[in-house]
This record gives C-alpha cells, sequence and structure tokens, in this order.
C-alpha cells in the first residue's frame, strides 16, 4: 500500500480497518486536512465526511482547510449521479492547490479559510 497505492482502485472492509488504514494512508496525499471519506451500505445508504475530527481548538478562527470537506462533498455527488457538478468542484480544489497562492497554513500557506473557500469558489464560476 505504501510503496504503490495505484495498485488498489478500491479498498473493502470493515468500519474499524477502514479508519486505521484511511489515517495511515492520509500522508500520502498531504495529511488528514485534505483527506475526504465516504462509507456506502450494501443498500446504497451512504455517508461523507471529512477524515480529520471536528477541530475545536481553531473553531471560529478562520484557519480550517475546508479541502477534505469538499472532497467529500465530490464524492457524495458522484454518489448522486452528478458527476458534472463533482468534477468542477474537484478541478478548482486541485488547481487551488497547485497554483499555490490561496494555500492555508496546513499546506505551508498563509491564506484563510475564507480565501482559500473563495478562491475554489472563483475557478468553479470560470469553468461554468
Amino acid at each position: 500500500m505504501v510503496q504503490d497505492p495505484s495498485q488498489f482502485d478500491v479498498l473493502v472492509m470493515p468500519n474499524l480497518y477502514g479508519d486505521i488504514l484511511s489515517d495511515l494512508c492520509a500522508g500520502l496525499i498531504g495529511g488528514l486536512g485534505v483527506t475526504p471519506s465516504g462509507n456506502i451500505g450494501a443498500n446504497g445508504v451512504a455517508i461523507f465526511e471529512s477524515v480529520h475530527g471536528t477541530a475545536p481548538d481553531i473553531a471560529g478562527t478562520d484557519m480550517a482547510n475546508p479541502t477534505a470537506l469538499l472532497l467529500s462533498a465530490v464524492m457524495m455527488l458522484r454518489h448522486m449521479g452528478l458527476a458534472s457538478h463533482a468534477a468542477k468542484i474537484e478541478a478548482a480544489c486541485f488547481a487551488t492547490i497547485k497554483d499555490g497562492k490561496s494555500l492555508t497554513k496546513d499546506l505551508g500557506g498563509s491564506a484563510k479559510c475564507s480565501d482559500f473557500t473563495e478562491e475554489i469558489c472563483r475557478r468553479v464560476k470560470d469553468l461554468d
């Protein structure tokens, strides 16, 4: 997994092991702040969330990185059959991170959550 994660498309396991593995693998893509999560039941019922916790120590400070929650929303939109909407948000998130001008502190930048989010929203509008 660590040496070649591309060999796996999907990993199916009980929730406990999925939580452990997803936390360990978060480092492969930049940490918990950018890691989305989806739990999909056999009946199709699903819940999507960011992997990281609630971070009450930074609540209200405009410091949180919204990437994990946005990418979780992308997963949800795909699950709902709204792939074109998901693709726009995902592309805007990745382009904002790649550009590097509006990164939050955990990604090595100095932007606030609101600045980062505004840049993503601007990029989504440009894709319309």
